[in-house]
């Protein structure tokens, strides 16, 4: 085997086809295609996802091979998003990475897309020391995790119903504001005050999640206002509406912390962009504190430099799959 290990991963699981190549453990590129055609119907259609990453996914592995300046030959594994995800778009990332690694002859490396968002925080520094606590928050789940080694991580709580990152698409599409929706309530949250408007913190029991009850409130309070009413205070309602959803969150990480004695926490998936959650968890730190972990923002939307970076502690330990591997929608951390 050569000295240098380089991997190309590749993304597919949701709606951005991404390919990075990592060598030596140090990303080279991150290219990410978005499809925008999902704004049109308020949320992502899986079949138009599974089309858009057939169309894209050429281009992306070429342009990421091309940029970092490395040949297929160069390869010595190649790496690809099992799940967990939407089956269309699994289907094209894997077949893909199967049929170029079986035409170059060299392995296959899964990766779990939830362990990968966790892993984000190793492409940079600093980097947290195991133990810690790491808070994934994105469109489909919402857990808390253990991370004990690059291999092996312990979920301790999770939703019980609907992830964080649904809570703010649903909230935006009732607003009338589009898809998607995180960006679009942060973005006017920052603007408005989040003690205008008292919405429900779900209580439940241990470490688990619920969001489904703030949502419930959240329709039933612009029913009772009124369309003109949510329009004159869009910002207020926004901003009360996410402060709620960063509190319930915050509240389960420092019980996590307590419970686990762990004062290096972070936080992944793509609701970490959101910029008062980062605000949040900052003021929390100095409180309790922490040493936080934070990653860069390309690095917390789906993306394949996170899935490389898994795939690198994957090809040090040797773990390889053959060609009869399938994708798991529902694969589990």
């Amino acid at each position: 085997m050569r000295d240098d290990i380089t991997l190309l991963a590749i993304e597919s699981s949701c709606d951005e086809t991404s390919a990075a190549i990592i060598k030596n453990g140090k990303i080279l590129n991150n290219i990410v295609a978005s499809q925008l055609i999902h704004e049109n119907y308020g949320g992502v259609v899986p079949e138009l996802a599974s089309r858009a990453h057939q169309q894209d996914i050429v281009r992306v592995v070429n342009e990421a091979l091309t940029e970092a300046g490395v040949s297929a030959t160069d390869l010595q594994a190649i790496a690809f998003t099992r799940g967990p995800g939407l089956l269309g778009s699994l289907l094209v990332g894997t077949s893909f990475a199967k049929a170029m690694a079986l035409g170059l002859n060299i392995p296959l490396i899964e990766v779990n897309h939830m362990q990968a968002h966790v892993l984000a925080h190793f492409i940079d520094d600093p980097k947290p020391s195991f133990p810690f606590l790491c808070l994934t928050v994105s469109g489909g789940h919402t857990q808390l995790v253990i991370v004990k080694s690059p291999l092996e991580m312990e979920v301790v709580g999770e939703t019980a119903d609907d992830a964080v990152g649904e809570a703010f698409d649903k909230a935006a599409k009732m607003l009338g504001l589009g898809y998607p929706g995180g960006p679009k309530i942060d973005k006017l949250a920052a603007q408005g005050n989040p003690d205008a408007f008292p919405f429900p913190l779900s209580e439940m029991p241990e470490l688990k999640f619920s969001f489904s009850g703030i949502k419930t409130s959240l329709l039933y309070f612009i029913r009772d206002k009124g369309e003109d009413f949510v329009k004159e205070n869009m910002a207020d309602i926004c901003a009360s509406y996410q402060s709620t959803l960063i509190k319930m969150l915050i509240n389960k990480l420092k019980k996590a912390a307590k419970i686990h004695k762990i004062k290096e926490i972070a936080i992944a998936g793509g609701v970490s962009a959101n910029k008062g959650l980062r605000k949040a968890l900052e003021a929390e730190a100095e409180k309790q504190r922490w040493k936080i972990f934070i990653p860069d923002f390309q690095y917390c939307t789906d993306n394949a430099g996170m899935i490389a970076m898994a795939a690198h502690f994957q090809f040090m330990a040797g773990n390889f799959v053959d060609q009869s591997v399938s994708p798991m929608p529902r694969m589990r951390m």
